[in-house]
């Protein structure tokens, strides 16, 4: 699983920041790759066709859906926007941007904004329901090849050490800013090992 594709570690980032469970992060990644038609990009309904189709078809629009999640629905822009202290409403647009859509997908999957159902009714310390956690974004729909790709990124964030201090760079990639660069990355993962 690669865990740079897209916007994977922003993701990532938000998921630590929040003090999301590596099972729950597994899900979540697992949810924005299906949902970005394995991207890790913030997309909009029904890209492949034309906002002229989208204002005609979709009853919701023109707050249809945007981002990881495919944010829906005046009353969960509202409630993003209120959360996040950010107008969708007025632009809505605005929900594709990462800034706003990691939080949106990650704090969202876990309060339950958008069925009612939240991650921490399937996914905890001590199980891993990932076909169940459908239902907090579209009932059952594709439920099982979500969980397939939550049990293999459940599988990278581990190998990767997530939740252990920040998730470093592949080691064939070096940091920018040369050697000064190298001895921050260097000394900011040596404290991190002291956080615990």
């Amino acid at each position: 699983m690669d865990l740079n594709l897209g916007d994977t570690q922003l993701i990532i980032a938000e998921c630590e920041r929040r003090g999301v469970l590596r099972n729950q992060a597994a899900y979540i990644l697992a949810t924005a790759k299906w949902e970005t038609a394995h991207t890790m990009k913030p997309v909009v309904e029904a890209y492949w066709l034309s906002e002229e189709w989208r204002s005609k078809n979709l009853r919701y629009y023109p707050w249809h859906g945007r981002g990881y999640v495919q944010l829906t629905w005046e009353r969960n822009y509202l409630r993003a926007g209120k959360a996040l202290d950010v107008d969708l409403i007025t632009d809505p647009d605005r929900a594709k941007d990462p800034k706003y859509a990691v939080p949106i997908l990650v704090v969202g999957s876990m309060e339950g904004w958008f069925t009612g159902k939240k991650i921490p009714d399937y996914i905890t310390a001590q199980k891993s329901d990932f076909v169940g956690a459908r239902r907090v974004i579209n009932g059952t729909d594709k439920a099982q090849q979500i969980a397939d790709l939550a049990r293999d990124y459940d599988e990278a964030l581990e190998a990767a050490g997530y939740g252990k201090g920040p998730i470093a760079p592949p080691a064939t990639e070096v940091p920018s800013g040369g050697l000064a660069a190298i001895i921050l990355a260097i000394v900011a993962a040596f404290l991190s090992l002291f956080k615990r």
